[in-house]
């Protein structure tokens, strides 16, 4: 197997860019997990995805997950971390398309996508980023996670079992989420979880 290229610089607004720098900021408020909302937040979201995710950190061996480029109707936020971005999550909003061709639709919140940078990892960071998701839909009643859900993603989970994981990505015979008594469940052990209880 061929190793892909690096990607050392990108090319926005007539100049090229290293890749690095892209992802940096000098505004000392952009700190911890920011909505994405510009078209440069939308730059550096492609960046954290494409290029870092899919060409430099992703381990081809290991069977790592791919992620498309996001839609811009898609929601996404930006982790940031002393003036860099260090990884990001996405969601599907309840009520929004399934995908393109279908009248399908997401029946609650699905925490879609989600990417810590290598060297940021095992810090928690991953952890905040489903609490944050949590706290942003607290008002619904069940909350769901995209699959395949990738072995770092399990860890996550409170209690550690992979059989209650697993039986979130259960669908209605219309091949659309279902909303259940163990979802709920499920949705309360982990925010439960999450704040040490």
């Amino acid at each position: 197997m061929v190793a892909p290229l690096p990607v050392v610089a990108v090319y926005i607004k007539e100049s090229w860019w290293p890749t690095e720098d892209v992802l940096r900021t000098s505004d000392a408020a952009r700190e911890g997990l920011m909505k994405v909302q510009s078209f440069g937040e939308r730059i550096v979201l492609f960046i954290l995805n494409v290029v870092i995710f899919g060409r430099l950190e992703r381990n081809l061996e290991d069977g790592d997950m791919f992620f498309l480029p996001h839609s811009v109707k898609e929601q996404a936020k930006i982790l940031w971390r002393d003036g860099s971005a260090v990884g990001f999550y996405t969601t599907k909003r309840k009520g929004s398309l399934c995908g393109d061709g279908t009248g399908a639709c997401y029946l609650l919140p699905v925490f879609d996508t989600v990417f810590v940078r290598r060297m940021y990892r095992r810090q928690g960071l991953g952890m905040a980023m489903l609490q944050d998701f949590c706290e942003t839909f607290q008002e619904d009643e069940a909350l769901g996670v995209s699959w395949p859900i990738s072995p770092a993603m399990y860890q996550a989970h409170p209690g550690n079992a992979k059989e209650d994981v697993s039986s979130q990505g259960r669908t209605s015979p219309d091949d659309g989420p279902r909303q259940c008594e163990e979802g709920k469940k499920w949705k309360k052990g982990l925010i439960d979880g999450l704040r040490g209880h």
